[in-house]
């Protein structure tokens, strides 16, 4: 499939997980991708790993003066951008009375404020027929009881997919946000569960187990891709049924 050949995208948190995947997918579609990372060590391998047409580049989003430069680089070294997958994010898990101001600002600033102005940022360089995929999650969709902070943030960043898909229709630019349920990433990997947590949380999914990042790269390649060009401000649910089905 050549479906991005010439096509240049930006995944930010592109280092690994659900952004690496996606990072690999489009590149053997022809695309040339720049990856954001927050440490040197693992932008450089990532970028060594998947070769020629990749990009590294050191910003965390949460940096407005980072966002400038990495648009900057984006803009000398390929003029323009086709795809924004805005995947980076953090993960704050305690109950509701727990969370710290610096747990809030630090999940805020990543998770909604990073989102909101990497795709302000990125806009000028988004060509007519551009897609944007923001990276939410099933939290969104059902409530839970350690995940208040996350969950509110994520929704934010689902609801920004519908405003954007209105205000940059002018300009056939797409913006549509995925949903994953359980994926087995760095940030909940299933090798540092046990049997019993592991059971626990696969008993609640209708497929049965955990996801896997190449499966979420499939959908934001097509999101991302002209085959969803009458699909515009979405959520699309990735998560075995974990929102939406009682597993027997």
């Amino acid at each position: 499939m050549t479906r991005f050949t010439d096509k240049t995208a930006l995944i930010t948190g592109g280092t690994s997980g659900m952004g690496l995947a996606t990072a690999r997918r489009l590149i053997t579609e022809g695309a040339h991708v720049v990856v954001t990372g927050r440490t040197r060590q693992r932008v450089d391998q990532t970028a060594a790993m998947l070769g020629p047409r990749a990009l590294g580049v050191v910003a965390d989003i949460a940096d407005l003066k980072a966002l400038d430069a990495l648009m900057n680089t984006i803009k000398t070294r390929y003029g323009r951008l086709n795809v924004v997958f805005a995947n980076a994010g953090v993960g704050t898990f305690a109950p509701f009375a727990d969370i710290t101001e610096t747990d809030f600002d630090h999940t805020v600033d990543v998770n909604f404020k990073g989102v909101f102005f990497t795709i302000q940022k990125a806009l000028p360089l988004i060509a007519e027929g551009g897609s944007i995929v923001i990276n939410a999650s099933w939290t969104l969709h059902r409530g839970n009881g350690i995940l208040t902070l996350y969950s509110a943030t994520k929704a934010a960043a689902h609801n920004l997919a519908r405003t954007l898909a209105a205000d940059l229709a002018p300009r056939g630019i797409r913006v549509n946000s995925i949903s994953p349920g359980y994926i087995d990433t760095p940030m909940y990997p299933v090798a540092a569960l046990s049997e019993t947590e592991t059971a626990v949380i696969t008993d609640r999914i209708a497929a049965g187990r955990f996801g896997q990042p190449e499966e979420i790269a499939t959908a934001v390649a097509f999101l991302a891709s002209p085959e969803a060009s009458y699909i515009n401000g979405q959520d699309l649910v990735i998560d075995g049924g974990l929102v939406n089905a009682i597993p027997a």
